[in-house]
């Protein structure tokens, strides 16, 4: 008995320095390389998603697995986006929506309500010089009620929307501030107030012209949403757009969601759209 655990002792620690060690994470890496390359290779092969919206959930309870503060994990997350953005450039996917901060999001405590916040603010004033927002033309859109933001950052929103409008290439669409119920309600308000002026005909009220209406405007409803943490909720968002749309859940947190969870979302829909024949 004796000499198998020391057996035992002597395997464990071969297995940990090997683990650890310089060759097996290059061989690691490499490996991971040429299975996303693989996967690349097979989604291009088929129609590939043109609007990929994203409910980035399990900030809070990555940083706790963690022994973390919910602000690190916000900042994780955070982190996360630029990846994202970065692996839809090169799907080909034309627009990419992230659900940053709901209107529900303003009843949390103070201190973690400031952090999103702050974070939002150093984001948008980074994008401005970002030369991947520039290389790749993306026109950035920031969705939801902008009048309940601090005024500081409602004014970089605007700012940033105004400086890449011309950009047509592709369209990253940030939900601040943001709720589905309220953008169909506002929708509505502005459609009566547009009927009262005489500008629209009831009886012209169509899908079409109410789509006009809502925060979305001009892009495409997503092909996609996605949602991580295991969460399986559509949380008041993009209500009238997701009609139509594939739902996809994760058990993966956010921060820790990888390239090759994202490639697996993606070729996971393209199967369901092939069996269905769409």
């Amino acid at each position: 008995m004796e000499d198998y655990a020391i057996h035992n002792k002597t395997l464990r620690k071969l297995v940990s320095i090997v683990y650890n060690s310089d060759i097996y994470n290059y061989i690691s890496k490499k490996f991971n390389e040429f299975r996303d390359i693989k996967s690349i290779d097979q989604i291009k092969k088929n129609p590939v998603p043109e609007h990929v919206a994203v409910i980035m959930d399990g900030n809070r309870r990555f940083a706790s697995s963690l022994g973390l503060s919910p602000e690190i994990g916000h900042q994780f997350g955070r982190d996360k986006i630029k990846e994202v953005l970065e692996w839809c450039f090169e799907l080909g996917i034309k627009n990419l929506t992230i659900y940053a901060f709901s209107t529900e999001n303003f009843n949390r405590s103070s201190n973690e309500v400031k952090t999103l916040m702050d974070l939002c603010k150093e984001e948008l004033k980074k994008a401005f010089k970002d030369s991947r927002i520039h290389k790749n033309k993306v026109r950035i859109r920031i969705i939801g009620r902008l009048d309940t933001l601090p005024k500081d950052i409602a004014t970089q929103a605007k700012n940033i929307m105004d400086q890449t409008e011309h950009y047509d290439k592709y369209s990253f669409n940030i939900a601040l501030a943001y709720g589905g119920r309220e953008e169909i309600i506002q929708a509505i308000q502005k459609i009566a107030k547009d009927v009262k002026s005489g500008k629209v005909k009831i009886e012209d009220i169509k899908e079409s012209i109410f789509s006009k209406y809502l925060y979305t405007n001009g892009i495409p409803d997503p092909d996609i949403i996605l949602r991580t943490s295991g969460e399986e909720r559509i949380s008041n968002f993009l209500l009238w757009q997701l009609a139509y749309s594939e739902l996809y859940f994760s058990d993966v947190y956010w921060p820790a969601f990888q390239k090759k969870d994202f490639l697996n979302a993606i070729k996971t829909v393209q199967q369901r759209q092939r069996r269905y024949g769409k």
